[in-house]
């Protein structure tokens, strides 16, 4: 099947104004649509945000029984839609269809002075499906007629983040291989890497599926359950079954990028000095100054093709499920071995600091007794 890449992410979310507020104001997304009952969308309110080739549209339900208001009550805000990019939405439709997937929502077309949006649904993982679309007209439009678009002036300095690099997904136990079969049979996708990851007494097992073209890659974990749990349990659990537990972002200039998120209020994973300290004997000379990924804590790695380096924005969701990262590729594909573990030991030192501060009084009083 032709898939070009990831065209959006929806997240269904309790307050969408609330969630594009951090967005903007932390990651520099700017409010270029929106949508509601007034635009044929019933029983919702959508904002979209953009920045670079990055679309995230966010969704709340006005009723109880909106999808989006349901999942929220399930899962808390998190994505609920991966949407692919394809040149004929509806041959994509049939033949995931007849690959394996559920179908959602058969082809429909929004259209409107010239541009005209082909989509069409079909199940994914959990509570996430897959939005096919087929775009045909003027670029600036998301959803003729359903989405209005908004005139927003150009941005006084180019964007610092491109567009979306992976999406990791967490599934029980038991289900990484038939996922990752049903992206095979259903998508076409084939697996581009895989390795066992340990983090101190834990656990997990990943691989990673890719479309042919390279566009649009899934990172599958699951928990090794025969170890200590850890976040990946916690992710199953906090989000009530398998969901995407990170999306990661395309970077110009990671250094730059990390500097200016944090002066705006996003917090990152930190990184103990002694990654840095081993640093040459392990890769040998990287591209970017030593000392400027230590005093921000950026990881560093490498596969055949070249470098990466990436980081792990703190969460900002309540239920500590859903976070951010960042990547800048200097002509690697894939993942490095050795980074996977550590952005993972940073992520379980976050949660551990949230674990410990969330303890009552009580809870601390009777741990002692």
């Amino acid at each position: 099947m032709d898939f070009l890449g990831v065209d959006h992410v929806e997240f269904y979310v309790g307050d969408a104004r609330q969630a594009a507020f951090v967005l903007c104001s932390g990651f520099g997304f700017r409010l270029i649509g929106q949508g509601g009952p007034e635009t044929g969308l019933p029983g919702q309110r959508s904002l979209l945000l953009g920045q670079g080739d990055c679309r995230v549209l966010l969704t709340s339900g006005l009723t109880p029984d909106h999808p989006a208001a349901q999942y929220v009550a399930r899962h808390g805000d998190g994505v609920a839609v991966i949407a692919l990019g394809t040149r004929d939405a509806a041959a994509a439709y049939a033949g995931t269809v007849s690959g394996g997937a559920t179908a959602v929502q058969e082809p429909r077309t929004y259209a409107r002075e010239g541009a005209s949006v082909v989509t069409a649904t079909v199940s994914g993982f959990g509570d996430v499906v897959h939005r096919l679309v087929e775009r045909h007209g003027p670029a600036g439009e998301f959803l003729p007629g359903a989405i209005e678009m908004l005139d927003v002036p150009p941005p006084a300095s180019p964007d610092l983040l491109l567009s979306i690099d992976h999406a990791a997904v967490c599934v029980p136990d038991g289900q990484l291989d038939s996922t990752t079969q049903y992206y095979r049979k259903a998508f076409g996708f084939e697996v581009i890497f895989e390795e066992y990851i340990e983090v101190g007494k834990q656990g997990m097992f990943s691989q990673v599926v890719q479309s042919p073209g390279g566009g649009i890659t899934l990172t599958l974990i699951q928990p090794d359950l025969s170890r200590s749990p850890g976040q990946i349990d916690n992710f199953l659990d906090w989000h009530d079954g398998p969901g995407v537990q990170h999306l990661a972002l395309n970077s110009r200039d990671i250094v730059t990028t990390v500097d200016t998120l944090a002066r705006r209020g996003v917090g990152f994973a930190l990184t103990p000095d002694g990654y840095y300290s081993s640093l040459d004997g392990r890769l040998g000379p990287v591209d970017l100054p030593v000392e400027e990924l230590r005093g921000r804590g950026i990881l560093v790695d490498r596969d055949h093709w070249g470098q990466m380096y990436q980081i792990f924005a703190t969460s900002m969701h309540v239920r500590r499920t859903f976070f951010w990262e960042l990547i800048e590729r200097h002509g690697a594909r894939t993942f490095g071995t050795s980074n996977i573990p550590a952005l993972y030991e940073a992520k379980e030192r976050e949660l551990a600091t949230v674990q410990q501060s969330a303890q009552t009084p009580e809870t601390t009083e009777a741990g002692h007794r």
